[in-house]
């Protein structure tokens, strides 16, 4: 599953990323890496960019970047 593919408020954890060297520096700068926690706060209309939640910090991804990024989300109920 994509960044793209996750809904509004979805925690998640980044699990790899499909890029370049450019874009993988890129998204350190960003604080997203493999094994971070992050959060969809939103996307915007018609493959538009997404804002996500790193640490304390949100940042905005554009749409292609978003579907390069993989990750697994992670349930809200632990048990």
């Amino acid at each position: 599953m994509n960044l793209t593919q996750l809904k509004e408020g979805e925690k998640c954890k980044v699990v790899d990323t499909h890029g370049g060297r450019g874009m993988i520096k890129k998204l350190d700068a960003l604080g997203i890496r493999t094994g971070i926690e992050i959060i969809k706060i939103n996307s915007q209309f018609m493959r538009g960019p997404i804002v996500v939640k790193v640490g304390n910090t949100s940042v905005a991804v554009g749409y292609g970047i978003a579907e390069k990024i993989i990750v697994e989300p992670i349930s809200q109920q632990k048990k």
